[in-house]
């Protein structure tokens, strides 16, 4: 990515009392910018040079940065660029979802260390955590004692409301249940006292596609999430804005209009799940649209039609979004190939050009970047999120 693109945050604050502050926003600023050397990144944050010294010191002695190569070829002293360090901050985060789960742990650059897979026929609670507590176990039994202490928590991506969204019945339907009244943290708590932060799935696929993704090139954009249900985030002032009860970005629940003129949802017109009931309907097995890696191509007959019918929900669905609020950008995502994507993205822009249009800015409609892996990502993202990088949606106080 060029990283003139990139937009910068806000200033920062040189008083006493606020350096956890501007610890933040300096970590943040090498999340969005990357490696830069201390004079670059004082006159970026508005901070004294001699201010971010001492804060550049004290977070490489915390083990939070990493020297690079002096910098050459200028007049003067070489100047030594900074960096996030990779072993400063581990997480891991699991994806709940409606045909399987993910289980990843994460570094504080965003690389994927490991990586665990279950497969079911649906999500039950006994399934879900106890995959959780075998999995840690596998992820943290090759670290050091050094790399154990540096997790900084565990982020669950969970869909809102995740018992209300299955076709079961019977007993399996009372099974299924159960997700009501679970509480994610008092789950987790049986077996680990790792702090834990939960979030809906789509805004924590938004989180990852705002901090390791395209999602740097922008200040404020909406976020699509295609999973076996589409989903959403909103990205306000650089950072994901979860709302008061954490559901904002409830993309899916927009309205849409049935072939008869009855009111649906987006979530009715523009999911996976409606693509795996036309591949049950022609006596093929759903199962390998979510096998990894992902290969669609036989699946082409059945695809194209899904890409051109959810096309035409989201350009409709991206001018209703900035009606609200005048958004740069509409991002894409999902849990499909990249040629999929692609395509979507693609057909989604033809279609906004016959639109109508009057009233609104018409956004830049792109491809987010992290693919399958994005409410994983994103959920693992919390923790790391929560404790080191800058919310410029909140008070200071509330940091």
């Amino acid at each position: 990515m060029d990283g003139s693109k990139v937009k910068g945050l806000s200033s920062g604050v040189n008083q006493r009392g606020v350096r956890n502050y501007n610890e933040r926003l300096l970590l943040s600023m090498f999340m969005r910018h990357g490696p830069m050397p201390g004079s670059d990144l004082a006159r970026r944050a508005g901070l004294s040079p001699q201010t971010v010294s001492v804060i550049l010191r004290k977070l490489e002695k915390d083990g939070l940065l990493a020297r690079g190569d002096p910098q050459r070829g200028k007049v003067g002293k070489p100047s030594v660029p900074m960096d996030l360090s990779g072993e400063g901050v581990l997480a891991l985060g699991l994806k709940i979802g409606r045909r399987s789960a993910e289980l990843l742990l994460l570094n504080f650059r965003g690389d994927v260390i490991e990586q665990l897979h279950l497969a079911y026929p649906y999500p039950q609670p006994e399934t879900v955590f106890g995959f959780l507590e075998d999995g840690m176990d596998h992820l943290m039994r090759p670290l050091s004692d050094a790399q154990r202490a540096r997790i900084c928590g565990i982020g669950v991506a969970s869909p809102f409301e995740l018992w209300k969204w299955h076709d079961l019945s019977g007993p399996e339907a009372d099974d299924f249940s159960a997700w009501r009244n679970i509480r994610f943290a008092q789950e987790v708590a049986k077996f680990t006292e790792l702090p834990i932060f939960v979030c809906n799935d789509a805004t924590a696929a938004c989180r990852a596609e705002h901090l390791y993704g395209l999602g740097k090139e922008y200040r404020d954009y909406a976020y699509f999430y295609i999973g076996s249900f589409v989903g959403g985030g909103v990205v306000l002032n650089h950072t994901v804005f979860e709302g008061n009860q954490g559901n904002a970005g409830a993309l899916g629940s927009l309205r849409s209009t049935g072939p008869l003129g009855e009111s649906r949802q987006l979530i009715d017109v523009a999911s996976l799940h409606l693509l795996e009931g036309r591949l049950v309907e022609a006596g093929l097995d759903p199962k390998q649209l979510w096998q990894i890696p992902q290969n669609w191509d036989a699946l082409s007959r059945y695809v194209d039609p899904w890409i051109g019918e959810t096309a035409q929900e989201l350009a409709k669905a991206a001018l209703s979004i900035c009606s609200v609020i005048d958004f740069e950008a509409i991002l894409i995502d999902g849990a499909f190939p990249d040629a999929v994507r692609s395509d979507l993205v693609e057909r989604v822009r033809r279609y906004l050009v016959t639109q109508d249009t009057r009233g609104v800015l018409v956004p830049r409609i792109e491809q987010g970047v992290i693919g399958f892996n994005a409410r994983a990502i994103g959920a693992a993202s919390g923790p790391i999120f929560s404790q080191f990088f800058l919310n410029t949606n909140a008070g200071l106080s509330s940091i």
